[in-house]
Parts: structure tokens; C-alpha cells; sequence
């Protein structure tokens, strides 16, 4: 029914459009920001010199990706869509190169449910929407493993290892820990090499022109992979070591910025339920992909994806014994090996109903997607609701607005709660930040520099109305410095709350003076 080239562009094709319109699904999150993508909207407005004094002193990590997001908002304005897009269609071109891979590695089928698959699993769908960093790694790691099965596969030049260093070296300057996909990728040369492979003979399995056997190979020849030789893994190591070397600079500077992830949660066992589960499924989907007879020219679809899912997670565990650092978001590139998986297991299953009942085969992924779709229901609607962030800074520069009056002073406690000023500075025109002493772009921070307590109470004293933003109790922490103390006591011993509103984890109360 499809010749071979037009399964080619099919497969990947469906994959990205499909993930893709998941991600316009909701995209405003009913107009919502939480703090993570209110931290990139603010340095994003910001001058390229002020980003760059910014990242001397915090969130150097992120530095290329503000910078990125500078360009957008300049061309295009800041909100939303041009917050979020970046990353819908980074994942749009991860679930791609998902089936591109399953595509070459177990069948058209394996590819075009891998590549489905990935854009369902919760936690892609979470940052499909998130304007931060990680879905843009993820592409990269979808292509970077792509170039590498293409020179695993013999088909690769010298411009592929170019290619594939860069690559490597752009993810880790996105974020440094994407460099664990470097020993899930020397696990998969090494099971490559043992493993060996056969070649094809027949039609070369990538037509569906028949409901029987879509996209399996004609048979095994009998010529056999000898292993990745050791020109493959120098060359490997070489490139590998190129990316190292320049993500090296970034990785030894950020340490000096080691107090920003001081809040991260020491590893507990609980934490790592979630990720066993994944690792469960991924190891029936490898186990599944073994017994297929489909051969590809190179790598399995098991020696690709189960390193790629197991091995980052791992070094993440392992890291997060000397200090804490687990986050799925920092792995977030490693369920590509997850999609990936579960496409195999789709392929396997799409040949083995087609043996049986050849009409059905053509039916079963649909039908899994379907069931897939009502099952998970739940949770994308809620990854889409504003409740499922911490906060919204939108919702409470909206009451700011509503409660101001010319001449009224406002306060932020904590500090990092100037955030949703930040992002909608016309919503706090005309109020006076009476705790500030230096704004957050001419002191190279993300909240500013405040004055002296003494100063703060004496400027607190002289305003009859003051307005506090701050968080809500259910996820509001004690103050944490002297000048946040002394913001607490005066408004509790000169000031009487007059109005409190609570939305979506952020709180505004107007104060007024006491007669």
C-alpha cells in the first residue's frame, strides 16, 4: 500500500504531528506562569550585557537557554506561546527521532508507536509544556542517539561524528547532566559489538504494502556483524571527549553556583519507586524485542533503548549520594529509550496478531492508542491545569492590579516572590518596592538586593497602605532572613490586614496602617 520512502517520512512525520498537537493542547495553561518559567521569562526581557553580569553570579547552568529565549522574546514579544513553544516542538522532534530509531531498529510499527508512545507518558507531557531547558535536551538526545545507530550501522561519515559531538556538547550546555547519555551511548556500542547482527535479504521490510506482516524483514542472511571495531570505538571516544571538553568549563563554573540546588530533598528508597516502574516497563519491552524476528543493520532496538532509559537514571542515583540532585527532570531525555521500548513491544505484538488475524494487525496500534488515551486522560488533563504547578505568578499580578491604589507600597516575602513583578511590571506601576535597594538587572541577580532591615521598617512605617505578596500557607516557609523577619513583625504590630486573596499558590493581603 506505501512504498518504502513514503513510509520513510510517514513514520517520523505522524509521530512529531501527533506530539506536537498535544502540546497546542492547553499550551496557556489557562493563562497561568509558575515560578520555574517565570525565572526564564524575567531574564529572557533582559539585556544580553545583564544576562550575561546575571549568569557570573546565578543560573549559569541555564545560560544558553536564557540566551535563546532572548532571541524569541525580542522577535516575537513575550507571553506564553513564545515561553512554550520552544519546547513543544523540541519534543515534537524528540518523538521523531523516537520513530526514526524504532522505525530502523524493530519495524514501521515499532517506530510509529515509540514515537507515539513518548509523547503520552506523564512526565513529557508535564514539561511539553514547561518553558525551562529540557525538552530542548531531549531532541538533542533523540538526535544525537539517531546519528549515533547511523554510524553504528556503517552508513556515517566524518561530518556524523562532527555532528554527533556537537550535539552531545549542545544538550550539555543546555544542561550538564544530559552528558550521562555518554556511557548509556558506550554501553550501547559495547552490546552492539558482542552482539552482533544479521543482514537483510528479501524486500527490505519497510513497506507496509500487506496487513500481514507490516514492516518485517524478509529474513536473515547470513552475514554477521563483527562487533563495533576499534577504529568505531576510538572515533567514538574522541568525539565524546571533544563534547566533554567544552560543556568541562561550564560544569567546573557551576559549582561555584552548588547553593542552588541546596533545596533538592537528600535521595530517599521512595524516590526511586517512580523510576523502577519505568525501568520495569522498559525491561519487558527489551525483553519482548529480543524475541522478535525482525533484524535490523545495526544496534537492536534493546541494546539503543534500554541503556539509554536505565543508565541516566542510575548516574543520577549515584550522584545524588554525594549530592543531592534527583530531579526526573534532569533525566528527562532518558524516556526516549522508554518510547523507544514500548514501540518494540507494539511492533512485536502488531506481527503477532497479524499471523493470527492479518486484518487486525493494521487495527492494533490505534486501538492501543485509544485505550492509552482514556487511561491517561486524567492525568493530562491535569498536567494542563494551573494546579499542577506550585504557584502561578500571572494569577497574583492579577490581584495586584485589582487592589492597588496610586501611592501604595508593596512588599515580597521572600524575596524570590519579586518574580511577579518581573514578568508583569505594568500590573505594579505606580506602587513603590520599598524593600528594594538594587534592582535584580543592575545587581546581576534574579530578585534584587534589598535594604538594610532598619531601612525597610523605617519605609514600612511611613505608608498608610502596603501590599504583600507572598505565598500561601500550604507551601510558604518560615522567613528565612533577618530583613523577611522585619518585614513580619512590623505589618503584624502597626498593620491590620484589610483584604487576603489566595490564588493558585500565591497570596496578595493589602495591609493598612493602624490608627
Amino acid at each position: 500500500m506505501f512504498t518504502a520512502r513514503t513510509v520513510r517520512l510517514l513514520v517520523p512525520s505522524a509521530a512529531a504531528l501527533w506530539t506536537y498537537a498535544l502540546g497546542l493542547w492547553g499550551l496557556s495553561r489557562q493563562n497561568s506562569v509558575w515560578r520555574d518559567e517565570a525565572a526564564t521569562w524575567q531574564v529572557a526581557r533582559r539585556s544580553t550585557a545583564e544576562i550575561v553580569q546575571l549568569l557570573g553570579n546565578v543560573d549559569v547552568v541555564h545560560g544558553l537557554y536564557y540566551l535563546l529565549m532572548h532571541g524569541l522574546f525580542e522577535l516575537f514579544g513575550p507571553g506564553t506561546a513564545v515561553l512554550r513553544l520552544p519546547s513543544v516542538a523540541a519534543t515534537a522532534v524528540a518523538a521523531a527521532c523516537v520513530a526514526v530509531l524504532g522505525h530502523r531498529l524493530a519495524g514501521p510499527w515499532a517506530g510509529l508507536g515509540g514515537g507515539v508512545a513518548l509523547g503520552m507518558l506523564p512526565a513529557v507531557q508535564f514539561y511539553l509544556q514547561e518553558g525551562r531547558p529540557y525538552a530542548l535536551v531531549a531532541a538533542g538526545a533523540g538526535v544525537s542517539t539517531l546519528l549515533l545507530v547511523t554510524l553504528l550501522e556503517g552508513r556515517g561519515r566524518a561530518v556524523h561524528w562532527i555532528a554527533y559531538s556537537g550535539t552531545v556538547a549542545l544538550c550539555g550546555l543546555l544542561n550538564w547532566l544530559s552528558l550521562m547519555i555518554l556511557p548509556a551511548h558506550l554501553l550501547t556500542l559495547l552490546l552492539s559489538g558482542r552482539n552482533g547482527r544479521g543482514g537483510r535479504s528479501g524486500r527490505s521490510g519497510h513497506d507496509l504494502g500487506g496487513p500481514g506482516e507490516p514492516g518485517e524483514p524478509g529474513g536473515r542472511g547470513g552475514s554477521g556483524w563483527s562487533g563495533a571495531s576499534a577504529g568505531l570505538g576510538k572515533r567514538w571516544a574522541a568525539a565524546a571527549g571533544a563534547a566533554v571538553a567544552c560543556v568541562l568549563p561550564l560544569v567546573l563554573f557551576s559549582r561555584s553556583q552548588s547553593a542552588q540546588v541546596s533545596w533538592i530533598p537528600p535521595l530517599t528508597w521512595h524516590m526511586l519507586i517512580g523510576p523502577a516502574v519505568l525501568l520495569a516497563v522498559g525491561g519487558a519491552g527489551a525483553l519482548l524485542d529480543r524475541r522478535s524476528p525482525y533484524r535490523p543493520d545495526g544496534p537492536s532496538a534493546a541494546a539503543v533503548g534500554l541503556p539509554l532509559l536505565v543508565v541516566p537514571h542510575l548516574g543520577l542515583a549515584g550522584l545524588s549520594l554525594i549530592q543531592p540532585l534527583f530531579l526526573d527532570r534532569y533525566v528527562l531525555f532518558s524516556l526516549l529509550g522508554l518510547g523507544l521500548l514500548i514501540g518494540a513491544a507494539i511492533g512485536v505484538a502488531v506481527r503477532t496478531v497479524s499471523r493470527r488475524l492479518p486484518r487486525a494487525g493494521w487495527w492494533l496500534l490505534p486501538a492501543i492508542v485509544a485505550v492509552a488515551a482514556v487511561a491517561l486522560l486524567p492525568q493530562a488533563l491535569a498536567k494542563r491545569s494551573p494546579a499542577s504547578r506550585v504557584d502561578d505568578v500571572l494569577a497574583a499580578a492579577d490581584d495586584v492590579r485589582r487592589l492597588k491604589r496610586p501611592g501604595d507600597a508593596v512588599l515580597f516575602f521572600p524575596s524570590a516572590r519579586r518574580d511577579t513583578r518581573l514578568v508583569s511590571p505594568d500590573a505594579f506601576s505606580g506602587l513603590e518596592d520599598i524593600a528594594l535597594a538594587r534592582t535584580p538587572e543592575r545587581s546581576g541577580t534574579l530578585k534584587g538586593v534589598e535594604a538594610e532591615p532598619a531601612r525597610i521598617r523605617a519605609a514600612m512605617l511611613t505608608h498608610r497602605r502596603i501590599l504583600l505578596v507572598t505565598d500561601t500557607p500550604a507551601v510558604s516557609r518560615p522567613p528565612a532572613t533577618e530583613r523577611d523577619r522585619m518585614k513580619r513583625s512590623v505589618l503584624r504590630n502597626h498593620f491590620r490586614i484589610v483584604t487576603d486573596t489566595q490564588t493558585r499558590g500565591r497570596r496578595v493581603t493589602l495591609y493598612e496602617r493602624r490608627v
